[in-house]
């Protein structure tokens, strides 16, 4: 499939003309990237944005003492490092490959550029960075408000929200990545894991887990129990 054609199946770029799609395609280009494979480290300069085609990708930061914080792990059709474009500093965060990965590579001064000759292609992107700076005050507030089995629960919570009816919630990460995204270890999370199999909240697999006691599941967020 060409370029255009894939940019008018993006949600960031929904609506918009096929004049407009074919000037997205002209600035577009196509990159891919192996598993581990790093897009751009925090403090590297924004030179553009990137919107995934296919693989998985993780955006982290380390601490002083190397200590990962992932903070999004995205999938196709997902879009990543805007705010660098439009802020025009340097990326906040780092972007790894978590497997082989294809992308599509916005350069930030084409962009621009872009956008000046034609301002309505910004509008889906301003809500999209709205939504997302609503992601990222939940996921802080998560790490500083609520102990681990609040994190777990509520991050549980938003993936059957997000990935529809079924209690069958397929894991976008592993193990350790998810500790990870929820501030704790592999170790800690596993523990947790167990207690909420044995007071039958979930049923955990390897790459999977089923939700039994939403309702439970929605009292461990909120804070109002405890697992024992």
């Amino acid at each position: 499939m060409d370029i255009t054609s894939i940019i008018a199946g993006i949600p960031l770029f929904e609506g918009l003309s096929p004049q407009q799609c074919t000037a997205l395609g002209a600035i577009a280009v196509r990159k891919y990237y192996s598993r581990g494979q790093t897009f751009f480290a925090e403090g590297d300069e924004g030179i553009g944005f990137y919107i995934i085609l296919s693989g998985k990708v993780k955006v982290f930061k380390l601490s002083p003492e190397g200590k990962e914080q992932i903070f999004h792990i995205l999938e196709a059709p997902e879009p990543f490092a805007e705010a660098a474009v439009f802020a025009g500093r340097h990326y906040p965060a780092s972007a790894q490959a978590l497997a082989e990965t294809m992308v599509l590579f916005f350069p930030r001064q084409k962009f621009l550029e872009l956008i000046s000759l034609q301002p309505s292609l910004a509008l889906s992107m301003l809500a999209l960075l709205s939504q997302r700076l609503r992601k990222l005050t939940t996921l802080v507030e998560n790490l500083s408000l609520k102990e681990v089995p609040g994190r777990l629960a509520a991050y549980l919570l938003y993936l059957h929200e997000r990935n529809g009816p079924s209690p069958v919630i397929e894991l976008e990460a592993s193990r350790n990545q998810m500790a990870g995204l929820l501030g704790t270890i592999p170790e800690t999370l596993s523990r947790i894991l167990k207690r909420m199999t044995d007071e039958k909240l979930i049923k955990a697999d390897a790459r999977s887990i089923s939700i039994l006691n939403q309702q439970g599941l929605n009292e461990l967020a909120e804070g109002v129990r405890r697992l024992a």
